[in-house]
C-alpha cells in the first residue's frame, strides 16, 4: 500500500466512523447483549444495515474496564462484510478470549468499547530487528510478526502503552512466543494502518 493509497483509506475510514461509528458500537453492544440474555450469536440481515458495512472489511473489537484490557479479538485480512465481522469479533472479543474470563452481566455497564478498522496488510521490508525498529512510525504501525507457526499482532493503538518502537517489537514477539532479539530467515513482517472509534458502553445509544 503506498503512502497515497493509505491516505485514501485513512480519510475513506474515518468518514465511515463519523457517519456510521455510533451504529457499529450499538451493533457490539447488540452482539454481546443478545448472548448473555441467551439468545446465542446475534445475527443480522445485511440488507438492513448501510450499504457501507455490507462491504467486505476487517476490524478488531476491544473491550476495556477501567482502562485496563477486558478483551480483544478481531480479523487481521478482510474477508467477510464488515457488519458481520464487528458482530462476530464482539461476542468473540467479549466470552472467547483466552486471557480473560467471560464477560458477565454485572460488569458490562463499566465497558469501554472500541472498534479498530484495518487496512489492508502488506509485507514490511526489513533486514533486521534493528532494521524494522528503525523503520516502524510510532502511533501510525500496526504490525504483524510471524516465523513459522508463531506470530502475533499489535494494533496501532497499542502506541499508547508502548511508545518507544524497540519496547513495541520487544513485547510483540513475546506476544507471538518469540524472544526480543529473535531473527530468522524466515521471519516475516506486514505492515498496516487502521481507524479507531469508542465510546464508553454507557454512553451509546440503545436501539
Amino acid at each position: 500500500m503506498s503512502l497515497e493509497e493509505e491516505d485514501d483509506f485513512a480519510s475513506a475510514t474515518r468518514a465511515l466512523l463519523h457517519t456510521h461509528g455510533a451504529l457499529m458500537l450499538r451493533l457490539v453492544k447488540r452482539s454481546i447483549t443478545h448472548t448473555l440474555e441467551g439468545g446465542g450469536a446475534l445475527q443480522v440481515d445485511l440488507s438492513t444495515l448501510p450499504s457501507e458495512l455490507g462491504e467486505i472489511g476487517a476490524c478488531f473489537v476491544t473491550l476495556k474496564k477501567q482502562g485496563h484490557l477486558r478483551g480483544c479479538i478481531g480479523s487481521p485480512e478482510a474477508w467477510r462484510p464488515l457488519g458481520t465481522d464487528v458482530i462476530a469479533n464482539a461476542e468473540r472479543a467479549a466470552f472467547h478470549d483466552p486471557r480473560f474470563a467471560p464477560v458477565q452481566l454485572t460488569e458490562v455497564d463499566a465497558l469501554d468499547i472500541h472498534i479498530s478498522v484495518l487496512s489492508p496488510k502488506h509485507p514490511f521490508a526489513v533486514t533486521s530487528n534493528a532494521d524494522m525498529v528503525e523503520k516502524l512510525t510510532p502511533g501510525v504501525d500496526g504490525l504483524i510478526i510471524r516465523d513459522r507457526d508463531l506470530g502475533a499482532l499489535f494494533l496501532p493503538a497499542v502506541w499508547d502503552q508502548l511508545p518507544d518502537p524497540a519496547q513495541f517489537v520487544a513485547h510483540l514477539k513475546n506476544k507471538a512466543g518469540l524472544s526480543p532479539d529473535h531473527w530468522s530467515d524466515t521471519f516475516q513482517a506486514w505492515r498496516f494502518i487502521a481507524a479507531e472509534t469508542g465510546a464508553d458502553w454507557k454512553d451509546i445509544v440503545a436501539d
